[in-house]
């Protein structure tokens, strides 16, 4: 009997040894980390209902792991500091395995630290700086070869412009977008004299001035051409201010890596016909797939509501996490990240989106111009491009590459080839 009893217990010690180090707790929790109020609730709460309708969609095939997913949403505010203060709410009170969140680069860089030091996971949606690479996110928007190179190549060799007026939110996005867009028209030979840079608060109103010195630096014939990177609800008075001083898309062009269907649906698109965009997605993208997609939104969100690019980047990221997180078995971080590397998934335009070892997606790059209706003629498409996280046109950052799958770094100098410790602030 003694034998026996210390054969079972050597079983059941021998049982726990080899067992898994995680147990898959249900209900699989995802936070929700995006603002419903303040000046991005413009663009924000629109992510918000996506990922409670993938969550749906996902449930109504059973659940992830045997567990039903269960959305945890909080509302940082449009509050930069409260993002950091809402992530670890989600971590550590509700204790949720994944966030998918943030629209500006601020706010994401406030929750940085936090999913850092707590070892969360944040699968980021919308177009970005780039200079940046954590293994505690996937960014699943644009890096600026995704969006903004290629949008000034085609004001470039497709409209002729020749001054460039590069105006953007005053908050680190912008500021890093445009320093390296300065680059890299300097590059092209754009004289200095030909770029005009301006940058407003958030909410900003009063567009007179600024539309005004923009109108001006066509004075010497030049065309000019006009990179937006102003976000939230300052677009309604920019677009607005265009108009009544009579500037068109024939006279200056815009094209905006801000403003998508959802932004378009609260103006009076008129007088913004022709105008661009410069996005990896386009609700009229006529793809099988994405009809299905824009179905599904309007039977589940209502027939007036539109997709838009940041909506498919969770839609992307979404399902990605799934499939690793299956993969994995279980919804630990670690475990899902090593999962997440390579993982394929269906672009809505046509093509498969690849996660890469930097945590950037290969996408397509996509230019539309802007309909009476709202929506977008898709004028230019490019195949899949893969998203640097360390742009080629900044001197400091031409060396660095990103490689969290063999490298294990996400700021490896290959001049020094040594790693370097990213700083949140960099």
């Amino acid at each position: 009997m003694k034998i026996n009893t210390l054969m079972a217990s050597l079983a059941t010690s021998t049982a726990l040894l080899t067992a898994p180090a995680w147990a898959q707790d249900c209900p699989v929790k995802v936070g929700v980390l995006h603002s419903l109020s303040g000046t991005m609730a413009i663009s924000e709460t629109t992510l918000k209902d996506t990922v409670l309708m993938l969550i749906e969609q996902q449930n109504a095939k059973g659940g992830l792991l045997g567990c039903e997913i269960e959305a945890v949403v909080v509302d940082p505010a449009s509050d930069w500091p409260l993002f950091a203060e809402k992530a670890r709410e989600l971590l550590t009170v509700s204790e949720v395995d994944v966030i998918f969140g943030s629209w500006t680069s601020v706010s994401r860089k406030s929750a940085l630290p936090v999913l850092e030091e707590l070892n969360g996971l944040m699968f980021y949606p919308v177009q970005y700086e780039g200079e940046e690479s954590s293994k505690n996110v996937f960014y699943t928007g644009a890096a600026p070869n995704q969006q903004a190179i290629p949008a000034v190549d085609y004001f470039l060799d497709e409209l002729g412009v020749e001054s460039f007026a590069l105006l953007g939110t005053d908050y680190v996005y912008p500021r890093t977008t445009n320093n390296i867009l300065d680059s890299y028209l300097k590059s092209k030979g754009i004289a200095d004299e030909d770029i005009f840079v301006n940058y407003t608060p958030f909410g900003h109103s009063d567009w007179a001035t600024i539309v005004s010195d923009v109108v001006a630096l066509g004075a010497s014939g030049k065309q000019v051409g006009v990179i937006s990177t102003i976000n939230g609800d300052a677009n309604v008075g920019f677009y607005k201010e265009l108009a009544a001083q009579g500037v068109d898309a024939a006279d200056i062009p815009v094209v905006a890596f801000s403003v998508g269907e959802e932004e378009l649906s609260g103006l009076d698109t008129a007088p913004l016909v022709g105008h661009l965009a410069a996005w990896n997605y386009f609700q009229s993208a006529d793809t099988e797939i994405n009809a299905e997609f824009v179905e599904a939104w309007k039977a589940y969100a209502g027939e007036e509501r539109v997709t838009n690019d940041p909506m498919e980047a969770h839609y992307i990221g979404f399902n990605m996490w799934v499939n690793a997180v299956t993969e994995a078995g279980t919804t630990d971080v670690d475990a899902v990240r090593a999962a997440m590397w390579g993982q394929e998934f269906p672009n809505l335009t046509g093509g498969t989106a690849v996660m890469n070892a930097n945590h950037h997606l290969s996408k397509p790059v996509l230019i539309g111009e802007i309909r009476d209706d709202g929506q977008f003629d898709i004028i230019s498409q490019t195949a899949e491009v893969p998203g640097d996280a360390w742009t080629d046109h900044l001197p400091e950052s031409a060396p660095l590459k990103s490689d969290w799958k063999d490298l294990g770094c996400g700021m490896y100098n290959t001049e020094t080839a040594t790693c370097v410790q990213m700083t949140s602030n960099y």
